[in-house]
């Protein structure tokens, strides 16, 4: 006779403890169990396991809840809607914990715990000297006093091999000396995990346990309490251990292991984070090499068969890949629904950006979407976007009353030019030409008059073929740019040398849009002005060099520009 629970009806759970932090390995296995139970149209539950007050979090509940709800994991039962197996926190449950551990010391299977934890302590001193594991049953009373509910009650186990399967990992076995008398209830009245998750899964008709595989070693004493309780246990389901990038441990903390909600706030796509989730440590197999899928379709393929034994590597270049791929699969109204939000979830406020641009939502739309497919995160959209759609005061407001929502600096790259206009898109709205020298100076393709001499050279270059071209053909430039002259001398010259020089002098960014996108956006006219404004900067014969590390520099032309170096702050006027 099977000792595995008969189910007709496919039951999960997730089952956290509220202590603050929502790790990676935690939200996977809730995907896990979320996507079994709707793969087989049964029940999720979520569960609350806040047995150890010491290191409960205030707040870590909703923390919880908040997390599984971006994803887009809801849940059947749980502790914010009841059902029927309520409550579902386990610190209202103790009626329940301790009805079981009576029925235990009844037929007993279980003791109080006479000991102090000084005796203990040496017994466990003992065991190391004599170079043997610290097994407590070896110190078993032979009389113990009667539970009052004052000491620790503990499993009186059974010593024996145990053999269990798991959908997973297949067989597995473990000796006798894998088994202890653990303690099932604490002095203080609440269980331990290992025997309360028992009961909750009992009493919930939970029939999948979807687990870490560091809960491989806890099964032995697990099964003692179903055997000692007399009831059928659930299916174990224990997913591979996820790896850091370098694929040699598991990952931490210290490896850059983050809260979910961090990847939210950093801008990524809640489809995103779940498609990347549930491909760590399984696939769709049969022949299905789709990595990109929607949740709907994960659902589908979803099949434990295909859950994989060894570790998976948590990889973040492969998470931006896949955000990037389904930012490409928005709508264009679905881009900027998006996009908005995220805005507003980090404190941005839209309809004061329009009125201070004086623009329709219709034009701030148009502008978003420029911008669709050169991010990889909505994080990447405000760092293009932040001197067009904030002021220095709005960026102080983000910074200090919006700290709780979202952390700035990690946000926005130290070296970024918080003050710069970025509106480089709007036809009049001239990139400022201070930012475009110091790019160049950066890059080192400015400084000495045989750099100067070779950039004016292909920036005049590039003016006289983009003349040539026509008013109507140059509605078309973005999408006919392979055909265009301009493209060929890139092709023939580098496109580094000619197309990232083009993208700063008409952006005045290291990152933005494709060149021809921009020139499309603003025309022949403005595209042309801004190359020759560049030009001008750069057309003085006695201009030998120029550093933004020197102080208080000043190298002029009356007739041209005035370029001033103050506190390595690059100033240029044009005459």
């Amino acid at each position: 006779m099977s000792n595995k629970i008969q189910y007709n009806k496919v039951v999960t759970r997730f089952a956290p403890s509220p202590t603050g932090f929502m790790h990676i390995g935690g939200v996977r296995t809730a995907l896990f169990a979320w996507l079994w139970a709707r793969k087989n149209n049964g029940t999720f539950i979520l569960r609350i396991e806040d047995t150890d007050k010491k290191r409960e979090v205030e707040g870590s509940i909703d923390h919880i809840m908040a997390s599984l709800k971006w994803l887009g994991i809801d849940w059947d039962e749980g502790v914010d809607i009841g059902g029927e197996h309520a409550p579902y926190k386990q610190s209202k449950r103790l009626y329940t914990y301790k009805k079981y551990a009576n029925i235990l010391v009844e037929k007993g299977l279980a003791y109080a715990d006479p000991y102090s934890e000084e005796e203990v302590a040496n017994f466990r001193k003992s065991a190391e000297e004599n170079k043997k594991p610290f097994l407590y049953r070896k110190h078993r009373p032979e009389n113990p006093p009667l539970w009052d509910g004052s000491k620790p009650l503990r499993l009186k186990t059974n010593v024996k091999k145990h053999k269990w399967h798991d959908l997973v990992r297949g067989d597995l076995e473990a000796g006798e000396e894998a088994v202890d008398d653990l303690v099932l209830i604490k002095s203080d009245g609440y269980p331990t995990y290992n025997f309360a998750h028992i009961i909750d899964d009992l009493l919930m008709k939970v029939t999948h346990i979807f687990r870490a595989d560091e809960f491989i070693s806890s099964t032995p004493n697990y099964l003692a309490i179903y055997e000692a309780l007399e009831i059928k246990r659930p299916e174990f389901v224990t997913l591979p251990p996820i790896l850091g990038e370098a694929g040699t441990k598991k990952l931490g903390k210290r490896d850059g292991a983050k809260d979910i909600l961090d990847y939210q706030k950093e801008g990524y796509l809640p489809e995103a984070m779940l498609n990347f989730l549930a491909f760590i440590g399984w696939n769709p197999g049969g022949g299905d090499n789709r990595e990109i899928l929607s949740k709907d379709e994960i659902i589908k393929s979803f099949d434990l068969s295909h859950i994989q034994i060894s570790g998976a590597k948590f990889n973040e270049e492969k998470l931006d890949w896949i955000n990037k791929e389904h930012l490409k699969k928005l709508s264009r109204k679905g881009f900027v629904k998006k996009a908005k939000q995220y805005f507003n979830e980090i404190g941005i406020n839209i309809k004061e950006i329009l009125a201070e641009k004086n623009l329709s939502e219709t034009e701030f739309d148009n502008y978003l979407v420029q911008f669709k497919d050169r991010i990889t995160t909505f994080r990447d959209l405000v760092i293009f976007m932040y001197g067009y759609i904030t002021t220095t005061d709005d960026l102080k407001n983000l910074e200090i009353s919006k700290v709780e929502k979202i952390n700035t600096t990690s946000i926005l790259p130290t070296s970024y030019n918080y003050h710069a206009p970025t509106d480089y898109l709007f036809k009049s709205k001239d990139p400022n030409l201070s930012e475009v020298w110091e790019l160049f100076i950066k890059k080192n393709i400015i400084g000495d008059l045989s750099k100067n001499k070779t950039l004016k050279e292909y920036l005049t270059e590039t003016n006289d073929l983009l003349i040539e071209i026509k008013s109507n053909d140059w509605k078309k430039i973005e999408k006919n740019k392979n055909d265009t002259s301009l493209w060929r001398y890139a092709e023939k010259m580098g496109k580094g040398n000619i197309l990232w020089p083009l993208r700063v002098v008409l952006s005045g960014k290291d990152k933005s849009p494709d060149p021809f996108e921009i020139m499309k956006k603003i025309g022949k006219k403005s595209s042309l002005r801004r190359i020759k404004n560049t030009l001008k900067i750069i057309d003085i014969s006695d201009l030998k060099v120029f550093s933004t590390n020197t102080n208080n520099n000043q190298i002029s032309d009356p007739e041209v520009f005035n370029i001033n170096t103050n506190n390595n702050k690059t100033s240029i006027t044009l005459h």
